[in-house]
């Protein structure tokens, strides 16, 4: 039987050009390499899954290349590459600090340090998980940090760079890592789908996008999910289903039946969706999701905050014309009050009826 390898691991990215969403990050990268700027410490800090270890490691990989192309992207040729690639390199060392975070896991480092390397010009040390180091490492390794060898260049990793101490803070180049936006994620799953000959519509896309909140990994690791689920044709009915997805047309329904009064109704559809297992907060923030989009949709220069495609964008704007402004901002309020007072509710389903039947008298009041 074939080894299946995960799409986190099969398409993470091998050179800066293939990095999604940072590009900032990666040109100031490439430029501190062409311009022979090296800093000898770096501190890459972002939420999980945004890139920070494979820009670390394509960033160790060229600054060793012998043979740079005319992007400063390595040539994947030499034997510095070739070492990397097969995973054979002596220059590039990798310590995960949540299992060696000790003062003699720090001492044995810097010991290590002081041995220059034997191909290429650096040994590029990069310590993920920076901010699982003991007090005591953090200060053990101060020292070999402020003033390592000239051959030694240090990458350090985190998700929670509140946890560092100053006095490392301050030895290193900060960069931040953002969020990667949904649009970046739809394409490049696009892209990925493409290469794995999988059918998938953009509206499911879009769906696993939203669910990976900003991180690659979770979103390809949804991806590799959903292919098990449904095989080589994917649509946005199997995305919502196995990923307990709320659809969109529930709200289109509901505020269709707010804009009539139609209170039973609407009480009815909250029903449904009770009945396929949703719980009553994740209905109601996904109708304050809604109403936002909404109103984003209200106004020309605002609609490229919306961050959904294809038809159901199509669907926000027809809507958007048959609401009222001040409905929508009445609703986004009552919606908003049940969100925070759901929890403390002794009667949670009441809470979001009586919200809905709230709603549904907003435009009697105007008439």
């Amino acid at each position: 039987m074939e080894n299946f390898i995960v799409s986190a691991r099969k398409y993470r990215p091998d050179t800066f050009q293939s990095v999604v969403g940072q590009a900032s990050i990666t040109s100031t990268l490439k430029n501190a390499i062409k311009n022979k700027q090296l800093a000898h410490a770096y501190l890459f800090c972002g939420p999980r899954g945004v890139g920070k270890t494979t820009c670390a490691r394509i960033f160790a990989k060229t600054i060793n290349c012998q043979n740079l192309t005319a992007e400063t992207e390595p040539c994947n040729e030499c034997e510095s590459c070739k070492a990397f690639n097969t995973n054979r390199s002596y220059n590039i060392h990798e310590l995960d600090a949540a299992s060696n975070n000790s003062v003699d896991d720090i001492r044995n480092l810097t010991d290590q340090v002081r041995i220059p390397p034997q191909i290429g010009h650096y040994s590029i040390y990069i310590i993920d998980e920076v901010h699982m180091l003991s007090q005591a490492a953090f200060n053990a390794f101060l020292k070999t940090l402020e003033e390592p060898p000239k051959h030694a260049i240090f990458i350090l990793a985190t998700t929670e760079k509140h946890k560092i101490i100053p006095t490392i803070l301050s030895r290193c180049q900060i960069f931040d890592f953002n969020r990667i936006k949904i649009a970046d994620i739809s394409g490049h799953l696009g892209y990925v789908a493409k290469s794995e000959q999988v059918e998938i519509e953009s509206e499911a896309l879009n769906v696993v996008a939203h669910k990976a909140d900003g991180a690659m990994r979770d979103a390809l690791s949804i991806f590799d999910q959903i292919v098990s689920f449904s095989g080589k044709n994917i649509t946005y009915k199997d995305v919502i289903s196995n990923l307990n997805v709320l659809d969109y047309d529930y709200y289109f329904k509901l505020i269709d039946l707010l804009l009539k009064n139609d209170v039973p109704n609407a009480l009815l559809l909250f029903n449904e969706v009770l009945d396929h297992g949703f719980d009553g907060h994740h209905f109601i923030n996904g109708l304050s999701s809604h109403i936002r989009d909404l109103l984003v949709c209200k106004d020309p220069v605002t609609v490229q905050l919306l961050e959904v495609g294809g038809d159901i964008k199509e669907k926000y704007k027809a809507q958007a014309t048959s609401c009222d402004a001040n409905f929508l901002l009445e609703a986004l309020k009552i919606s908003n009050e049940c969100d925070m007072q759901y929890k403390a509710s002794q009667s949670k389903r009441l809470l979001v009826e009586l919200s809905l039947i709230r709603m549904a008298q907003l435009t009697l009041k105007k008439k």
